[in-house]
C-alpha cells in the first residue's frame, strides 16, 4: 500500500491490572519501550493517533484520550478514529513487541482482498483484516480496517447501548467482515510480566538478535537506513583475522563514517564496506 494511505490508531492507555498497575506502554523489550516498538512498525502511516497519557515517543505522534476516561478499548479506537482521515485505519495495541513493518503490510494487503489471505478468498470487498493467534483466536487489537464501516459499527453500537463505555471488542468486529491472518509471533502481546520475560528472552534468541540489535540501535541514533548485516560482519572478522581483532570494531565504525562523509545511503555504505573489505583482503596477503 502506498505510504500515507493509512492511518493509524494505537491504544496506549488501560490499567495494567496483571502488571501490577505500570505504564506498560513505557515497559523496555530490546532496550526499547514497547509503545516505540509499534510505532517503528507502523511509521508508514499518514496520521499516527496514540490514545492514551502523553508521554515521550521515537517519532511526532496525535494524542488523544477515551471518553469517558478508562472507558475501554471501544472508547479508545473511537477517540483514535476521529482523529483519521485515510481510507483504511490500521488499529493496534501498545503492547506487541514483534510486530514488524512486513506484517503492518501484509493487513493493508489483506484489506485489499490479496490472494492466499485465509478468509478473504483474494476477493476484494472485506471489511478489514485482522491477525489470529496461536490459539486460533483474532486479536482485533492487531488489525487493519476499512474507515466506514469501523465508523459504521462504531454509531451502532453508541446508539445501541446508549454510549460506548465498558463495551467490549467483540461487539465491534462481530459484524464486520474481517480477513484472517494466522500470525503467532506479531499477535504476541504482553499482558504479564511473565510475558515480558518470555518476550526479551525471545529478543536474544540466536538468529534474530543481530537484526533486533541493529534495529534499535537505527532506533535509538534516529538514522533510517537499510544494513547489510553480512557484509559488515565478514569486513569485522577479516580485520579480526587478517590485521589484529580490535581492528574489526575500528574499522567498521570508520567504515560508517566514510559513508556518511560521502552523504550516507545504502549505496555509499556499500562502497565503502567494499573498499575497506578489499584493503583487508590485501593485508592478509602478504602475512
Amino acid at each position: 500500500m502506498t505510504p500515507g494511505a493509512y492511518d493509524a490508531v494505537i491504544l496506549a492507555g488501560g490499567a495494567a491490572r496483571r502488571l501490577g498497575g505500570v505504564d506498560k506502554p513505557a515497559l523496555r523489550v530490546g532496550g526499547r519501550a514497547l509503545l516505540d516498538r509499534v510505532l517503528d512498525a507502523c511509521r508508514g502511516a499518514g496520521r499516527t493517533v496514540v490514545v492514551g497519557p502523553r508521554r515521550p515517543t521515537v517519532r511526532p505522534v496525535r494524542w488523544a484520550r477515551e471518553e469517558p476516561p478508562g472507558g475501554g478499548p471501544v472508547a479508545a479506537v473511537d477517540a483514535g478514529v476521529r482523529q483519521t482521515t485515510a481510507p483504511v485505519v490500521l488499529v493496534l495495541s501498545a503492547d506487541l513487541p514483534f510486530l514488524t513493518p512486513e506484517t503492518v503490510e501484509t493487513l493493508l494487503d489483506g484489506v485489499q482482498g490479496t490472494d492466499g489471505v485465509e478468509g478473504s478468498d483474494g476477493i476484494e470487498g472485506t471489511d478489514g483484516a485482522v491477525l489470529i493467534d496461536s490459539d486460533g483466536r483474532q486479536q482485533p487489537l492487531v488489525a487493519a480496517y476499512r474507515a466506514e464501516p469501523l465508523r459504521r459499527e462504531i454509531a451502532l453500537l453508541a446508539t445501541e447501548h446508549g454510549g460506548l463505555g465498558g463495551l467490549p471488542l467483540r461487539l465491534l468486529v462481530s459484524e464486520l467482515a474481517l480477513a484472517r491472518l494466522p500470525h503467532p509471533t506479531a499477535s504476541f502481546d504482553c499482558d504479564t510480566w511473565e510475558d515480558i520475560t518470555t518476550a526479551r528472552a525471545r529478543i536474544r534468541e540466536h538468529g534474530r538478535v543481530l537484526d533486533e540489535w541493529i534495529t534499535a540501535v537505527k532506533a535509538e541514533l534516529g538514522i533510517d537506513l537499510d544494513v547489510d548485516t553480512a557484509a559488515l560482519l565478514d569486513l569485522a572478522r577479516d580485520a579480526a583475522h587478517g590485521v589484529a581483532r580490535p581492528a574489526a570494531p575500528l574499522t567498521t565504525f570508520l567504515v560508517g563514517y566514510a559513508a556518511a562523509q560521502k552523504g550516507g545511503g545504502p549505496e555509499a555504505l556499500a562502497a565503502a564496506t567494499e573498499k575497506a573489505a578489499a584493503l583487508a583482503a590485501r593485508w592478509a596477503e602478504e602475512q
